[in-house]
């Protein structure tokens, strides 16, 4: 073939091709929404990037329910998702577009708090008790493990503290990188230290 034909051939593809895909977009939206309207759609998820790495996004009717880093594998966060609170799960960025955009915000500095209704179904008993407590720990602040514990009337419950930032399902937005050792060690952190690090240079705190 000349080029001339060559680029007959790639001309007649692009226009076989690209209908049907728009196709295929505009049809998935319109399966989304419909999904969304019938209240058939248990969890909606999307992926962002940001300085830490590449955040997996999942909310409920009721809110930001789970934030993931790429070292927990997504496709296992997902799996764990399907199986607690749902099979019926669909990636849908515009459902989560607050949330990112928050994200976004809090890491270009100009965010200290976020303002997003969150779903805390993962976590129960001090678990949860202590998730709650974390947003009070303020921007460019920390606490120690004990200081959480004495916060959530449990002076002795050092170590479950730690297990419940530990096993905090939302990360960044539920700030557990904000809690240090008594020594003012980092400590341990779902996404791993150097993120844990990051965010509290992002705060001012390290």
């Amino acid at each position: 073939m000349n080029d001339l034909t060559d680029r007959a051939v790639v001309n007649t593809l692009i226009a076989r091709t690209t209908p049907a895909e728009g196709a295929v977009a505009a049809l998935r939206e319109r399966l989304v929404a419909s999904a969304d309207e019938a209240g058939i759609l248990d969890l909606a998820y999307t992926t962002t990037s940001t300085p830490v790495g590449l955040l997996l996004l999942a909310a409920t009717e009721r809110g930001l329910v789970r934030v993931a880093f790429e070292q927990e594998d997504h496709d296992r966060v997902l799996a764990v998702l399907s199986e607690k609170i749902g099979a019926r799960i669909m990636r849908t960025p515009q459902r989560l577009d607050n949330v990112v955009r928050e994200i976004d915000e809090y890491f270009a500095g100009t965010r200290t708090h976020f303002d997003l209704p969150l779903d805390l179904s993962l976590s129960s008993g001090f678990r949860r008790l202590v998730q709650q407590h974390l947003p009070h720990i303020g921007y460019g602040r920390t606490e120690s493990y004990s200081e959480v514990a004495r916060s959530v009337g449990s002076p002795r419950a050092v170590r479950a503290v730690g297990s419940a930032c530990a096993t905090n399902p939302l990360p960044v937005v539920v700030p557990c990188h904000r809690v240090l050792r008594a020594d003012g060690s980092l400590g341990g952190y779902i996404g791993g230290i150097r993120a844990k690090t990051a965010l509290l240079e992002l705060e001012g705190v390290a």
